[in-house]
């Protein structure tokens, strides 16, 4: 991709030696996700020292030396990751596929069934059953009367349960 620069000297060595660094980073063993980024770290080397290439320096040969140790900070930082990711505890074994998919029905149900309540009703239920405040807590949440979030509750506990049986008794029908 060529490059158009204020400094046209600078536009004509990239566009000139991008293939080069490129592929001497692939050469270098940069991984293919982060070669893009590693030539253009190079470059951004290369356009911050320029004034330091001496005027009989073989330009590649400096372009290498830059690329080199442009890789060696990629590989140096993947060798960190590593280590840190084998540091880290061994994952708990995953549930098996029936309780994963079980646990997903159950989740798309209970979502289903929150969706279907009026608001009123809704925030009521999550804020006493899912986030555990007590009625006198949701009735000062809400502005409403305790009695109002006891009678509430009470109408949408048995819409649960009802809802849930009905969903066990589907799960039933359909893997069993």
């Amino acid at each position: 991709m060529p490059v158009v620069d204020p400094d046209p000297e600078f536009a004509a060595l990239y566009n000139r030696h991008h293939g080069f660094v490129w592929r001497i980073l692939r050469r270098l063993g940069v991984d293919a996700a982060s070669l893009d980024d590693a030539t253009q770290d190079v470059f951004v080397v290369v356009h911050r020292r320029r004034d330091d290439l001496a005027a009989d320096a073989s330009v590649r040969s400096w372009l290498f030396g830059i690329a080199r140790r442009v890789a060696a900070d990629i590989h140096r930082g993947q060798r960190r990751a590593r280590r840190k990711l084998e540091a880290l505890p061994a994952p708990a074994p995953s549930a098996p596929l029936d309780d994963q998919v079980a646990r997903t029905e159950a989740a798309t149900m209970v979502r289903t069934f929150l969706e279907r309540l009026d608001p009123g009703h809704r925030m009521v239920f999550v804020l006493s059953d899912v986030e555990g405040l007590t009625a006198p807590e949701v009735a000062t949440a809400l502005d409403l009367k305790v009695n109002t979030v006891y009678s509430r509750l009470r109408n949408v506990r048995q819409k649960f349960e009802r809802a849930v049986a009905r969903h066990q008794a589907r799960s039933k029908v359909a893997h069993g």
